[in-house]
């Protein structure tokens, strides 16, 4: 979604690793020719054509073109009107999708989007879909989108929603990022990296609203929605980085940090994304209870959308946007920012759910989970490779090491982690044998309880009106 690549079927192009740009003239305008061979015949772009011409495209300024990639091939396209503008979908390379059912799809989201801001900022949209055997992802343009997403991926409840939230996140960042952006992220520095402690804003809260928006469009039930935030939940409570790395530090270390994991990273890090969604859930309750159900972070986007993309033409500092959260709650934040965003504490979950009448509930497993080891280990060239020790746990402090190889659990040679622990009970001793740069090694190891939790939210007994009156604001039930 972020990088160019042609072969015979067709060729995507992102400007960014095509074009040059005059140093000290990102102003000027351009147009851009594409000459296609006799067998293709479509192209696919936000830019508007010049001069009317299909294969010729202008735009009025680098950072326009910068941001308007292109799809050149046989793609199937077709259109839809919403909200009062022409959206146009691109797709590449098949797919098992119905089209009349993305366009209705399509149709629920945008509207319910535009609602929260009042308007919808363009005339025309984009999306390119590339449809691939496996993979996925998503890159937001400010009239288009770029999303990939598995073939098969429309034939499946579970996978046709996960490619919905994708759509509702990319078009939720036409507001968001694209235009409402925090300081750093604009005007643009093609030089260096720019650097900003509020991705938890930029794409935390985008996340917090794209399967949100699915359940307030009734794409998903509620009951679904609830399903997707524990999951959530899940991630970030079951995370060991989560206790090292704060979500503004996250945000600030994404250039080498996120983009670039390692086998640590789940010790180290934090998901600026999910954490960050997770912030704005708490936010938006607090704030639709403050209010007494009048506001919710809905007005707080608004706001600042009007204010500093409409009326000031910039970008904010994280203390604007905390501001306007804490004029949109009458009341301050003190702890969510001590606590959560600068600080390494566990969201209070069940404090702010309880607003809803809803609350957190670890799940019990329907079977005896097996006991854990604290490492994972996968089968390689026949080879059984520790892959990620977790921090905290017995094996982290028993020292087994990643990219060690395993070779036998009590004397018993092994090919499978899980099969050769279906008899042992937590709090048995094992002795792991196994070879570490060529030396063998015998490492004593204590069983112990899975260490990662499940989670399910539920109604609180004895719900009350103003309980359900907050949740019905949130969900729009």
């Amino acid at each position: 979604v972020r990088t160019c690549f042609a072969d015979v079927s067709h060729a995507f192009l992102s400007p960014t690793g095509l074009f040059l740009y005059p140093e000290g003239m990102l102003d000027l305008p351009s147009t851009i020719r594409i000459n296609l061979p006799e067998y293709l015949k479509k192209i696919s772009s936000g830019l508007e054509n010049f001069q009317n011409d299909p294969y010729c495209f202008y735009a009025p300024n680098f950072d326009t073109l910068y941001d308007s990639p292109f799809e050149v091939g046989n793609q199937h396209v077709f259109s839809f009107t919403a909200s009062g503008v022409l959206h146009e979908v691109a797709m590449y390379n098949g797919g098992m999708y119905h089209e009349e059912k993305l366009i209705a799809d399509f149709t629920r989201i945008v509207e319910e989007e535009t609602s929260i801001f009042a308007e919808n900022p363009n005339k025309r949209f984009v999306f390119i879909i590339h449809n691939f055997n496996a993979g996925g992802g998503g890159l937001e343009h400010c009239n288009s989108t770029v999303l990939a997403v598995p073939r098969t991926a429309y034939a499946a409840e579970k996978t046709y929603q996960d490619f919905l939230g994708l759509v509702a996140h990319e078009y939720f960042h036409l507001w968001n990022v694209k235009r409402l952006r925090p300081k750093a992220l604009g005007p643009f520095n093609y030089q260096q990296e720019n650097y900003t402690t509020s991705l938890w804003i930029a794409e935390g809260f985008t996340s917090y609203y794209d399967n949100l928006v699915l359940c307030r469009a009734g794409l998903i039930s509620a009951e679904n929605y609830l399903k997707l935030l524990a999951a959530d939940i899940e991630n970030v409570e079951n995370l060991p980085g989560r206790k090292i790395q704060t979500v503004t530090e996250a945000s600030f270390d994404t250039w080498i940090k996120f983009y670039r994991p390692n086998e640590n990273s789940p010790n180290s890090t934090i998901s600026y994304y999910v954490k960050g969604s997770l912030i704005a859930l708490c936010i938006d309750l607090l704030i639709i209870r403050q209010s007494n159900g009048r506001f919710s972070l809905d007005e707080v986007m608004k706001r600042m959308y009007q204010q500093f993309y409409k009326n000031e033409n910039r970008g904010y500092t994280e203390h604007e946007f905390r501001i306007a959260l804490e004029e949109i709650a009458g009341c301050g934040l003190n702890h969510i920012y001590e606590q959560y965003i600068n600080g390494l504490e566990d969201l209070d979950y069940n404090h702010y759910l309880s607003y809803a009448g809803l609350r957190l509930r670890v799940c019990v497993p329907e079977k005896k989970p097996l006991p854990a080891t604290g490492f994972t280990a996968v089968l390689n060239n026949g080879k059984l490779l520790v892959t990620y020790v977790m921090r905290d746990t017995n094996a982290w402090y028993a020292g087994i090491n990643v990219n060690d190889e395993l070779l036998a659990i009590n004397g018993n040679r092994i090919a499978d982690l899980e099969k050769s622990l279906q008899f042992l009970l937590p709090g048995d001793e094992i002795e792991v044998t196994l070879i570490r740069d060529g030396r063998l090694l015998q490492i004593p190891l204590t069983l112990q309880h899975q260490p990662k939790i499940k989670y399910q939210i539920e109604e609180i007994p004895e719900v009350e009106e103003w309980q359900i009156a907050v949740r019905s604001k949130w969900l729009k039930l």
